[in-house]
Formats: C-alpha cells, sequence, structure tokens
C-alpha cells in the first residue's frame, strides 16, 4: 500500500511539473501567500490548494456518480 501510495505521489508531482510549463498559473493565483524575508521565505498556495480541492471533489463525486 505505501509503495502504491508513493507512485501516486510520484505521478501527481509530474502531472504538477508539467502543468506548471504550459503556463498554467497554478502556484501564483492571488490567493496564494508569499512572503520573503531577509533570511526566510514562506509560501503556502493556499487557492490553489482549494482549486485542486474543488476539482477532485467534483471528479471523484462524478466517478461515483458513475460506478453503478
Amino acid at each position: 500500500m505505501l509503495v502504491m501510495l508513493g507512485v501516486a505521489l510520484v505521478v501527481i508531482g509530474g502531472i504538477v511539473m508539467l502543468l506548471g510549463r504550459t503556463g498554467l498559473p497554478l502556484g501564483r493565483l492571488p490567493g496564494d501567500v508569499l512572503y520573503r524575508g531577509k533570511n526566510a521565505t514562506f509560501y503556502f498556495p493556499l487557492a490553489s490548494s482549494i482549486l485542486i480541492s474543488v476539482v477532485l471533489s467534483i471528479v471523484l463525486f462524478l466517478m461515483g456518480r458513475l460506478k453503478p
């Protein structure tokens, strides 16, 4: 089960990297928090996380409805 989870995370990471190269602003949306100090940088992709959550919820809901 852990191996399957690891493979899934690698695949998802690859998809996110490919989406970043297509010009989609995933990770750079207006609600994403970015703070750059002198010695540290803090980044929290709040809007991107919400968008991904909504899309995945819709996809999983539709998959559940299609399953007999």
